[in-house]
């Protein structure tokens, strides 16, 4: 069996890195908000090109402190991407506003620039771009349209760790860029984690505090707050990672590489780079007409598979009170029934690439 995913030899990789960052947080004895959490958010502010880096407990829980430090409450609008993990369009939810969907650029993925215009109202108030799988959305029109009418950019990096657009890496793009941490991720944590980045010493500065019960000193509340703290654990096995990072997306780009060289040609749709773009590639995602039938030959052939986003956002019974229908968003909604993901991690031996894509060409005919 080809796995999706094999997390186990990224780690025999690290191994003692990670194992020596581990044991050395114990015997230090300081496990929430430590000297682990403060370097992190340094280096990976560093890594960003930005500023400012405050570590978090969820990716969810960056979109979310991100957009409350932005000014984003109750009665607001927000415009964002209706094909992503839902997590996006929750985060606007608990803020008390409005998402507002728009459809998706066909060869990208990502957010329609062109469409975006169109959804702003006088309760607008921010959009959220998705750099999806892993490509950055089209940042210089949509910065340009935000700032036009006085909107909030707060991106939604949460897929592109390390991905470049026009030079610049994702999260330095707009106010602030929001990262997850989770195990899957090109830099994942072994648990839950997130962050946040930004130019903005305001924005940081409240996001700091309110990850922290409000707090800008203990037991002296300035702001409603949370819990939501990036693990001392977590953080110094991020930072072992963070050193990783660009050797391990090179190696997706490679894996990417040989499965469009193998693949060109095939009746399927394959991944566009946009040439503005450094695509790091967290998925490989081909579209099919015959995606099930596709996915089941891949996996009596011993390959696995996923779907990633089965369902667009406004189409999920969680948001039916939108009153979004089918065919709203069309773009969305025919890549949602086409999309399959194909194991693309840095781990990946050359001949596994090859035997996929010749399982593709064999189901193809």
């Amino acid at each position: 069996m080809i796995p999706f995913l094999e997390l186990q030899s990224q780690y025999a990789s690290i191994k003692k890195e990670v194992d020596a960052a581990i044991r050395n947080t114990i015997n230090q004895g300081q496990f929430i908000l430590g000297q682990n959490v403060e370097a992190f958010e340094e280096e990976f502010a560093r890594y960003c090109g930005v500023k400012y880096c405050v570590g978090v407990s969820s990716g969810t829980s960056a979109l979310f402190l991100g957009l409350v430090a932005c000014g984003i409450g109750e009665g607001d609008e927000v415009i964002t991407t209706t094909y992503t993990f839902i997590a996006t369009a929750l985060a606007i939810s608990y803020t008390g506003a409005k998402p507002v969907f728009v459809d998706i650029d066909p060869e990208t993925y990502n957010i329609d620039v062109s469409q975006i215009e169109e959804k702003i109202t006088s309760r607008t108030k921010a959009i959220i771009p998705v750099h999806l799988y892993g490509q950055p959305a089209d940042m210089d029109p949509l910065t340009k349209l935000a700032q036009r009418y006085g909107l909030k950019v707060i991106e939604d990096a949460c897929e592109a760790h390390g991905a470049e657009y026009r030079g610049r890496k994702t999260g330095s793009l707009g106010d602030c860029g929001c990262f997850s941490f989770y195990p899957t991720k090109n830099l994942g944590a072994y648990g839950d984690g997130g962050a946040v980045v930004t130019d903005d010493s305001e924005i940081a500065g409240k996001i700091a505090s309110l990850r922290n019960y409000g707090q800008h000193e203990r037991y002296y509340h300035d702001l409603i707050g949370f819990n939501a703290r990036l693990d001392e654990i977590q953080a110094a096995i991020l930072r072992v990672k963070l050193c990783h990072l660009d050797d391990w997306n090179e190696r997706r780009r490679r894996n990417a590489n040989s499965y469009n060289e193998m693949l060109k040609g095939a009746a399927i749709v394959l991944p566009k780079e946009a040439n503005y773009t450094k695509h790091v590639y967290y998925l490989y995602v081909i579209r099919a007409k015959n995606r099930e039938d596709l996915q089941v030959h891949l996996s009596r052939e011993g390959i696995m598979t996923l779907i990633h986003f089965p369902i667009p956002i406004h189409l999920q019974k969680a948001y039916e009170s939108l009153q979004y229908r089918r065919d709203d968003f069309p773009v969305a909604e025919e890549c949602a029934d086409e999309v399959l993901s194909l194991p693309v991690y840095p781990e990946m031996k050359r001949e596994w690439t090859e035997r996929i894509a010749n399982a593709i060409l064999s189901f193809l005919g």
